[in-house]
């Protein structure tokens, strides 16, 4: 095993270049996970199967992700951080390029687990690398542009999806994966390849590997699928639910007792590295929930589409972008806790703000809270991002890296899973409860039939604004619960041991 001397960071030009590629190749890899979504349709009628199949498109990508995530420590340690991140993501290449030349379901599905799969170790890879790269001073600026690209991604990726679907075809949304590729490991390969980590063989952990498979991958198809099959009133949901329980739990047992685990699940001993995990979880959870809640809201309701769904909450990504590099400064300036506490706090009160919404709202109404959220996103991300980090041993921050990661996009996952499912179920019962409680239906039905509608329009109309009045109260409903959990995750950052970040992010106790 080598034990040179780490290379020293990059400076001038050749630093920017190769931070704006591994943010680069992050944005494109975090944005497969929503770019697919509204392209359902398309794929769907091309490979002439039901839309509820084509979801498989998804499922199949966020699958293959969440269970090799958190693998991305064993495979570094393995194989070595750079060799490992430029084989994810040339493999990440080739199989977007297969699913775009895909002709059945069976084969996109195929490839993209393949592609999920690859993909899933470029998020924490590149978080590592970036941290490798860049001199001690600007570790804030390192976790600020790796932060920015992975809030920013899964907004536009709704957006840029519909624009490929409706202008172009469906194909496109993984072929413009191609380039972006090709770019990120030609500049990889030319500068970083200094930066390799030291190579340990480890013997291969297939039990721990299997149970996690089982246990993951029946966990996030039961969230997928879920909310079409009613949860558990499903049998199938009832018996993945099962599986996932036990497969988890022995995972866990495994790994915490065997000599060489596949996942490192030891790293929770730091207590800052657990706090800061679960603060980041309930966040991300909660912020996911209200990102995909909303346009489906604004789709009901407004009748928006779902590319002007994406436009309005995109405004989301303006703040987050310019605050970024302040918010990731401010690190080496003040107690980090002081400043994700206030990150926390601003998106409880935004998300407040929108319990204010009502089906009269316009369109400034609705894109302000979008617009703030982006202020307190840096400094809620990036703060918690530095405290895990720098809560760990420099050798334990690639693992580390891929934990988080793996813990933040799992829970944005059930945070949307349960705020979807929650508004369809609170509507309904919000509509029998409104349906109830009128009076004068009667009255109401012969004025709009004396302004020219007939019996059937006038009760269809009436129909209509039931129900969306019931959604948008449940939504309201939901939005008032999402600011409470921000507020109850503010409180919980001071539970994260005060740590001065003054360089490295990891081994900064």
């Amino acid at each position: 095993m080598s034990t040179a001397a780490p290379p020293p960071p990059l400076t001038g030009a050749r630093l920017w270049i190769a931070a704006l590629t591994l943010a680069l190749a992050n944005f494109v890899v975090v944005l497969d996970i929503t770019i697919a979504n509204v392209s359902i349709p398309a794929i769907a009628g091309s490979l002439a199967v039901a839309p509820s199949q084509g979801t498989w498109a998804v499922t199949s990508y966020s699958v293959a992700e969440a269970i090799s995530v958190p693998l991305s420590g064993w495979f570094a340690m393995r194989f070595g951080t750079v060799r490992w991140f430029m084989v994810a993501l040339g493999g990440f290449g080739v199989f977007s390029l297969l699913c775009g030349l895909s002709q059945s379901l069976e084969a996109l599905v195929l490839f993209r687990i393949a592609q999920g799969f690859a993909g899933g170790p470029i998020m924490p890879l590149s978080q590592a690398l970036l941290q490798s790269i860049f001199p001690k001073e600007k570790q804030g600026a390192a976790i600020g542009l790796w932060a920015a690209t992975t809030t920013a991604a899964p907004i536009f990726g709704p957006i840029l999806g519909g624009l490929i679907s409706d202008n172009a075809s469906w194909h496109w949304i993984f072929f413009i994966n191609l380039p972006v590729v090709a770019l990120c490991l030609f500049v990889v390969g030319r500068t970083l390849k200094p930066f390799e980590t030291p190579l340990r063989r480890q013997p291969i952990d297939i039990i721990g590997f299997v149970l996690l498979v089982i246990g993951i991958g029946a966990f996030q198809i039961m969230l997928d699928t879920g909310r079409e099959k009613d949860w558990f009133g499903s049998t199938d949901i009832v018996v993945l639910a099962i599986v996932s329980a036990i497969g988890i739990i022995a995972f866990i047992i495994w790994e915490l007792t065997d000599d060489h685990p596949i996942v490192d699940l030891k790293i929770f001993r730091h207590r800052g590295f657990a706090a800061a995990t679960g603060v980041i979880s309930v966040g991300f959870g909660s912020f996911f929930a209200v990102v995909v809640l909303t346009p489906l809201w604004l789709q009901s309701v407004f009748g928006y589409s779902a590319t002007q769904a994406g436009y309005t909450v995109a405004w989301i990504g303006v703040f987050s972008v310019l605050i970024a590099p302040a918010a990731g400064l401010s690190l080496t300036k003040i107690d980090p806790r002081i400043t994700v506490s206030f990150g926390v706090v601003w998106l409880g009160l935004v998300t407040a703000m929108r319990t204010f919404w009502s089906t009269d709202s316009s369109y400034f109404d609705l894109v302000l809270p979008h617009l703030l959220t982006g202020i307190g996103m840096p400094f809620f991300f990036i703060g918690l991002t530095s405290l895990a980090m720098a809560s760990v041993k420099p050798e334990e921050t690639v693992s580390a890296a891929g934990i988080m990661n793996f813990c933040r996009t799992l829970c944005g996952a059930i945070g949307a899973a349960i705020a979807t499912s929650r508004w369809d179920s609170e509507s309904r019962q919000v509509r029998a409860a409104m349906a109830e409680g009128m009076n004068g239906v009667d009255a109401a039905i012969g004025r709009l039939q004396s302004a020219g509608l007939s019996a059937e329009q006038a009760r269809a109309s009436i129909d209509r604004l039931l129900e969306v009045q019931a959604a948008t109260l449940a939504n309201l409903h939901i939005y008032a619960g999402t600011a409470l959990l921000f507020f109850a995750a503010a409180a919980a950052v001071w539970l994260i041991p005060r740590v001065k970040i003054s360089g490295a992010m990891g081994g900064g106790h």
